[in-house]
């Protein structure tokens, strides 16, 4: 029996190296994004492209739909779509903040009610919410980005106790620092919200972190957050959380370690050094 898997976000970054390692694994792949053009490549690997929107509950109900009507069966979810709105608390829009965590949030939790059903009547299936150190920890302009993370975070712990009984596996993905389009994003928004207002200072500090981080060594490529799904869809016995690459393993041993003053200080001074 041939396995399915949807993976989200796939037109790029982490999501098209996690679509790329599920066919090698020799999986069914359905490749979701927004922006079908992009993903000409996988589909020349073997992939079928999906039009998918998870701010637009239609064009997720069609997607699962197709899925079902094609397949049957659909084995994995990986939740990958997002990205990152920075900018302080004081200057950024509600409507901006609402559509972070319609990304990030909603789109994910609407699109794990649509395949679920699915998983329950195979009892089998697993949910694959790739999330972030970011939902760990926490740095200064990017409350509406970690607030959306830490926010899955506690989503996938209470998933995963509801649906375990159900045959459903639940696993959580954390990043670090990733080669992706990711940081480019997050850094126009900084700038766009706070560049020019009264936290300036720091935004422009802070954008200037990111592009030092985007070129040092401490970046991996997305084949790691990829390599890590795979290997994770293989065990026997998953591990509830990985977290790879981008110095992540330092980043959140420190968040443990620190109390929150000494982690806040932590933060500044990164910002600092390597600004």
């Amino acid at each position: 029996m041939i396995k399915t898997a949807l993976v989200t976000g796939a037109s790029s970054g982490i999501g098209e190296a996690i679509a790329r390692q599920l066919i090698g694994d020799g999986y069914r792949v359905y490749a979701a994004a927004r922006r079908l053009e992009r993903m000409a490549e996988l589909a020349g690997h073997g992939a079928r492209l999906l039009s998918l929107d998870v701010t637009d509950d239609a064009s997720m109900v069609a997607a699962v739909e197709a899925i079902s009507a094609e397949s049957g069966r659909l084995d994995v979810l990986v939740n990958n779509a997002g990205y990152g709105s920075f900018g302080s608390l004081e200057e950024t829009p509600l409507d901006e903040g609402r559509r972070q965590f319609e990304v990030n949030v909603f789109g994910l939790a609407r699109l794990t009610q649509l395949a679920l059903p699915m998983m329950r009547a195979q009892q089998s299936g697993t949910v694959v919410n790739i999330t972030s150190v970011g939902g760990k920890m926490y740095e200064p302009l990017g409350g509406w980005y970690h607030a959306s993370k830490f926010a899955v975070e506690g989503m996938s712990d209470c998933l995963r106790m509801e649906v375990e009984p159900l045959g459903i596996r639940v696993i959580i993905v954390e990043p670090g620092a990733i080669k992706t389009e990711w940081s480019g994003i997050a850094r126009d928004h900084v700038l766009k919200v706070s560049g020019a207002g009264p936290y300036a200072d720091l935004a422009q500090r802070y954008a200037r972190m990111m592009t030092a981080v985007e070129h040092s060594t401490m970046v991996s490529p997305p084949q790691v957050v990829a390599a890590a799904v795979g290997r994770a869809l293989k065990a026997r016995r998953p591990r509830t959380r990985y977290v790879v690459g981008g110095g992540a393993p330092i980043i959140l041993g420190l968040r443990r370690m620190l109390s929150d003053r000494l982690f806040d200080g932590f933060m500044r001074l990164l910002v600092r050094s390597m600004s």
